[in-house]
């Protein structure tokens, strides 16, 4: 079996589009701004001004969402910039437009993916070869070994499934057009949806159900395993969902390990006929070691889920003539409250080390619906978004 899939560039579109506010002295720096580096942002400034780090104070408020967005200080810098040209305090606020268009994205990634079944229908070989932009060279260049992004392989280099052949590559390749940076679930949010996909497509070519099929190979992965089976227990996973009228019905799966903490998904969704996808239902289960504020864990995975299904079914950043085409809500789709699923979280009990509950929940849905909608239609999903692919249909 030997397939390749894609995921497109992706923005931000945080609630509250890029903005900063400096007064620039001659003895010093004000600067108040919602960021996710106030000490980058305080370096930026210095650089810019000549004025010893002392002398910039960063005043750092609450933000209306970073994803990944607020890492960088790119705002900050045009900010300083036109303050300099200025006789008094200045402020900037981006446009919805412009915070869309001039957004620095979640790369576009090519993977192939290719695999060898035995006579019994169970994986003896994989091969996952990742092919795309290296955000960490730019970013933070140290973490870079022998050419190899650990972001970009995350989800792909620590796999989970017992397969005696393993071999995973990264190939950089850099767009032209476009600057990348990190997006909220960074490296698995491509990654696991190539890895979760390509493991259903070996699920259906061993003519295995996906959940027994997943069971199978992770009994090396107990912590994995124990999530699987309690989101499947807890969605019903082989029982017949509620028939909707005119709308083919599907169940997809997804697990992931992320941040220390181990996700499984189930994703119920209808499929009509013109190819519209609607998410009734996505169970959770986490086991992110010891818990300590459950609501929080439970905000995060819904957040995370409706981050992460907007993006599956409808997004993508393209480039003509040099412009990014998108520019607001209108045509980079943000899932509304009348289309979100139920969303059930269930957390595992556990004393195990604390892991990450901000960004895992977002890479684990593309998959889980994907998956779905295979389940549903008989299609295979293997470039994002969804719901294009499914209009090609």
């Amino acid at each position: 079996i030997d397939v390749v899939y894609e995921v497109p560039f992706l923005a931000h579109a945080t609630m509250e589009p890029m903005n900063c506010t400096v007064d620039l002295k001659p003895d010093g720096c004000d600067i108040w701004v919602g960021t996710q580096v106030p000490a980058l942002a305080q370096g930026a400034a210095a650089k810019l001004t000549g004025l010893p780090l002392g002398k910039v104070r960063v005043h750092n408020h609450y933000i209306g969402g970073g994803f990944g967005r607020r890492l960088e200080v790119d705002n900050v810098i045009q900010a300083v910039e036109f303050a300099k040209l200025a006789k008094g305090p200045l402020k900037i606020v981006w446009t919805r437009e412009e915070d869309i268009q001039h957004d620095m994205y979640r790369p576009y990634y090519v993977d192939r993916m290719s695999a060898r079944i035995d006579d019994k229908g169970m994986p003896v070989a994989w091969f996952h070869r990742v092919t795309g932009s290296s955000i960490m060279a730019r970013f933070a260049p140290p973490m870079v070994r022998n050419g190899v992004d650990p972001d970009a392989v995350e989800g792909a280099a620590d796999l989970q499934y017992s397969i005696p052949a393993v071999r995973v590559e990264y190939v950089r390749h850099e767009p032209g057009a476009l600057a990348t940076a990190f997006w909220r679930g960074v490296g698995p949010t491509h990654n696991v949806f190539v890895v979760e996909s390509f493991i259903d497509e070996l699920a259906y070519a061993s003519k295995t159900d996906p959940v027994a099929f997943r069971r199978s190979l992770l009994q090396k992965s107990p912590r994995t395993l124990a999530v699987l089976n309690l989101a499947a227990e807890k969605a019903g996973w082989g029982k017949p969902m509620k028939p909707v009228a005119g709308r083919k019905l599907g169940r997809g799966v997804s697990t992931q390990f992320a941040f220390g903490s181990y996700l499984a998904q189930v994703a119920e969704v209808s499929v009509g006929a013109d190819g519209d996808v609607r998410v009734h239902r996505v169970v959770c289960a986490v086991d992110c070691g010891q818990n300590v504020n459950p609501d929080t864990i439970v905000a995060q995975m819904e957040g995370g889920i409706v981050f992460g299904a907007s993006a599956a079914l409808w997004d993508q950043i393209t480039v003509e003539k040099g412009r990014v085409q998108q520019s607001n809500f209108s045509d980079y789709r943000v899932m509304r409250m009348p289309e979100a699923p139920v969303v059930e979280v269930y957390i595992v009990n556990s004393h195990d080390e604390p892991g990450g509950i901000g960004e895992p929940g977002t890479a684990g849905i593309a998959p889980a619906l994907a998956n779905a909608v295979f389940a549903a239609t008989g299609k295979r999903i293997r470039k994002l978004p969804i719901g294009e692919q499914l209009k090609k249909a």
